[in-house]
């Protein structure tokens, strides 16, 4: 794919598939711009990069479709002050327009391999404000309180957890629910003990490893 071409893609991606699933922040859009996504992909998928497409990263987990991503992005609302959390490093490209947008990122992933990939293409395009980690994160990560939390995995059912790990005023974007059923939900921590949940739109994601089973009633 040639340069011109490259830009061409990328250009139809936001103009084409992004835009019209109502993503308009313009510091979102500059973001997706500015950040080379080709480089994040997988070298085989390099000619569908900035296709409507989950692509397949291995070990049995997928990139996030572009305009997926562009909405969890836009309903964060990441500030430059803002410290963030995101759940799922995968191929590196969201942790990287996040990194763009925030005053740093913490980033954790269960496959290390994912881990190692994103840290050396992170670090090969001079962003320095993203600590990345191994381990299983699927329930919590720390004592520590974010602005803002990106799950890049489904869940059946959002834990008290993660609501507890929101700083006031956090918000924590988040896919649940059952297949096909799933819902994008935004949660806010409006108080000490008080979170506002909304829900943005339907979609499908592959599920958070290891995330908590869905809470089962006893009749």
């Amino acid at each position: 794919m040639t340069a011109f071409n490259l830009e061409l893609a990328r250009h139809n991606m936001i103009e084409q598939q992004i835009r019209p699933w109502e993503v308009l922040d313009q510091r979102v859009l500059d973001t997706l711009a500015g950040v080379p996504r080709e480089a994040f992909v997988p070298e085989r998928y390099h000619n569908v990069a900035f296709s409507d497409v989950a692509i397949p990263l291995g070990h049995g987990e997928f990139m996030m479709k572009p305009n997926l991503e562009a909405r969890l992005l836009q309903a964060l609302a990441v500030q430059p002050a803002d410290n963030v959390l995101e759940v799922g490093t995968g191929s590196g490209f969201l942790t990287a327009c996040l990194a763009r947008l925030a005053n740093n990122v913490v980033s954790v992933d269960i496959v290390p391999e994912f881990t190692e990939t994103a840290r050396h293409k992170l670090k090969a395009h001079s962003f320095s404000n993203i600590v990345l980690h191994s381990g299983d994160a699927s329930q919590s990560w720390g004592a520590h309180r974010y602005n803002a939390i990106a799950l890049t995995g489904s869940v059946a059912t959002v834990t008290d957890e993660w609501r507890q790990s929101l700083s006031l005023g956090g918000r924590l974007f988040v896919v649940a629910g059952k297949a096909p059923a799933l819902q994008a939900l935004l949660i806010t921590r409006v108080g000490e003990r008080e979170w506002v949940q909304e829900s943005l739109f339907e979609t499908d994601l592959a599920p958070l490893r290891n995330a908590a089973p869905a809470k089962k009633f006893v009749f």
